[in-house]
This record gives structure tokens, sequence and C-alpha cells, in this order.
């Protein structure tokens, strides 16, 4: 019989892998619920936490969950379950994973994933502070990250990477994660203080191509804000010049983004020496950003419809995960791999699971 398997080896490490990504998938879906919640304004549509309505949330029943309450309920039921999933995982990778610094980026997530819990329970008892509800949104794309770290570091492709294997576009590829990772930024700000239809109109803006941000931009977009909501039957508050430079910011982060990923595109495809997951990476990232670029316009042309608005919120998350394996696989194969301790030295010939890029 062979060896059994290891840790490193493919056969030791698949459901590990497989679990990997499955935490990856449902972090995004979760940010999407999250988007739900802000979309249908059920932030405080449960007033308590961690209880649901005096009740242990894991026993709230079902046919309660009405409204405002079914999205805000059902965010935190599947935010428990990527807890539970985080714990699984830690606990995995410590009892699996020889490198000591995976063992670590589980401990990482595990904290970030308690702390995320504690910012959303906080946004509640706080009543939804517009610092405290950015930052819970920022930390839950920083989780998404790290997951996404954790499933490459584990995946057969990064294992069979040669140590010279580095994108001569890897800092671009650096340059366009910052980017999308501050218009996420400024996304969760411009949702959180209610400036999504401070400009209510595309492509021009406050009924001009070219913005002035004086008091007849204002004027006029505010005007609009009292029509629609009078045809809806809801009041749209009056904007502030500030919501509306926060929403043209975002707006001016978009296209800064796209066109940081065509100029990564370019730089990708003219040097034959990318390897193919590396061009199969910004090729899938293009059409994110495509996509994302679509439901941004039509968020705005339909108002902020909920659905569209938070599907618009996961496919940004999407992007910024995509983006994060792009850069994972462009750049030096040693900076995907640095250690909190030296591993232990083995020989390549007598070990099956040595692999040459965490040595």
């Amino acid at each position: 019989m062979g060896p059994s398997p290891t840790p490193h080896s493919p056969a030791g490490s698949r459901w590990l892998r497989h679990f990997s990504k499955l935490l990856v998938c449902a972090t995004v879906f979760l940010i999407f619920l999250g988007g739900q919640v802000k979309s249908h304004d059920a932030g405080l549509a449960v007033p308590d936490w961690p209880t649901t309505y005096g009740v242990n949330m894991f026993l709230y029943h079902w046919s309660n969950w009405v409204g405002g309450i079914f999205h805000e309920h059902v965010h935190r039921l599947v935010a428990s379950s990527v807890g539970l999933m985080c714990i699984v995982l830690c606990a995995w990778l410590y009892a699996r994973e020889s490198r000591p610094w995976v063992r670590t980026l589980g401990i990482v997530a595990l904290v970030l994933v308690i702390l995320q819990g504690l910012l959303g329970g906080l946004t509640v008892m706080l009543q939804l502070p517009v610092a405290v509800s950015t930052g819970h949104a920022v930390l839950a794309q920083s989780f998404l990250m790290l997951t996404v770290f954790i499933a490459y570091s584990l995946s057969v492709e990064r294992s069979h990477r040669p140590r010279a294997s580095a994108s001569p576009a890897w800092g671009i590829t650096a340059g366009l994660v910052f980017l999308v990772y501050i218009q996420l930024i400024l996304g969760a700000l411009m949702r959180h203080t209610e400036s999504g239809l401070a400009i209510p109109d595309f492509p021009t803006m406050g009924g001009r191509y070219l913005p002035l941000f004086d008091s007849g931009m204002l004027a006029w977009i505010n005007e609009w804000r009292f029509d629609k909501g009078y045809v809806n039957g809801q009041l749209l508050e009056p904007v502030t010049i500030g919501q509306v430079l926060i929403h043209f910011s975002h707006r001016v982060g978009a296209g800064l983004v796209a066109a940081w990923a065509i100029f990564a595109t370019w730089r990708v495809f003219r040097d034959p020496g990318n390897r193919p997951e590396v061009r199969r990476a910004v090729c899938i990232l293009d059409a994110l950003i495509v996509l994302q670029a679509g439901l941004g316009i039509f968020t705005v042309w339909m108002a902020k419809f909920p659905l569209v608005t938070s599907i618009h919120v996961a496919t940004g998350a999407a992007v910024l995960g995509c983006s994060t394996l792009l850069l994972l696989r462009a750049c030096p194969a040693e900076l995907t791999v640095r250690a909190a301790s030296a591993p232990v030295s083995v020989e390549p010939a007598t070990d099956p699971s040595f692999d040459p890029v965490s040595t």
C-alpha cells in the first residue's frame, strides 16, 4: 500500500479545500443578505440582540419571519452559520495543516468573524450609527479577502506553482485590489449615509453632464426626490451637498476601477510569460466589473430597487474576491507563503508531501 494522505497531498486536503471554497461562497451570499437588510431598511426590524424579540434567535418561530423581520433574521442566522463554518475551518486547519502561517490565517479569520458579529450587534444596539454600520460592511469585505487567501493557500494550483512564477503585472494587480477596496468603502459610506439617490440621474448628474455642485444642482435633485416620493407615496428626505459629493466620489471610483482594470488586462496579455490562470482571472474580473457597472446604472435608473441594489452589493464583493485571487496568482510566490515561523525542511525525493513553494 502507498503512503497515507498527508495535509499537503491532494487526497488528504481535498475536503478541506472544498470547505474553504464553500466558506468563500457563503461569505458572498451573506454580504448579499446584508445588502437585502439595508435595501429594505430592515436594520432595526429586530430591535434586540443577540435575541430576537426576547427569544433565542435559533428558536424564533418561522411563522413570524415576515416583512423586514425576515431579512434581518435570516441575515443573522446565515451570519451565525458562517461563524460556525469559520470555527470548523480553524479547527480543521489546526488538525490537518502543517504550515504555521496557514493555521495563523485560520485564527485571524475566526477573530475577524467574531468582531464582525459584535459590530453587527452594536449596529442594532446603537440604532444604526453611520460609523459602526459602515465599519460592519467594510469588515465583511476584509473577511472575504482573507477567506480567498486561505482557499488559495490550500489549492492544488498553489502547491504546484513554481517559485519563479510572478507576473510582470503583479504590482498593477495590487493597485487594482486597493482601488476596489476603497470603492467598496465609498459604496458602504454612500449606502449608510442615505446617499444612494443623492444623484438620481445617469449619465447626467443633477440634470447636467458636467455637474457644478452648486445650489441649482442641489435644488434640481431635491425637486426630483420630492416628485419621486410623491408618485411612490413615500417621503424622500432632501439631501445635502455632502451627500451629493459622497455619491459622486463613488461614481468617480467606479471609473477609476474600470480604467485600471483595462490597464491591468492590457499588461497581462501583452506579456507571453503570464500563466494561463492569471489570464483567466483577469478575464473573469473584467466580466464582473462590466456586470457591476451595469448593475450600478440600473440601481440609479430603478431608484434603488431592493433586489437590484443587493445584487450590486454582492457583485462588488465578488469583484473584490476575484481581484484578490488575481493578485495572489500574479504576485511572487514568496509573498503568498510568508510563514510565522520557518517550516521544517524535508527532502523532496523522499517526502511525497514536499511543496517547493512553502519551503
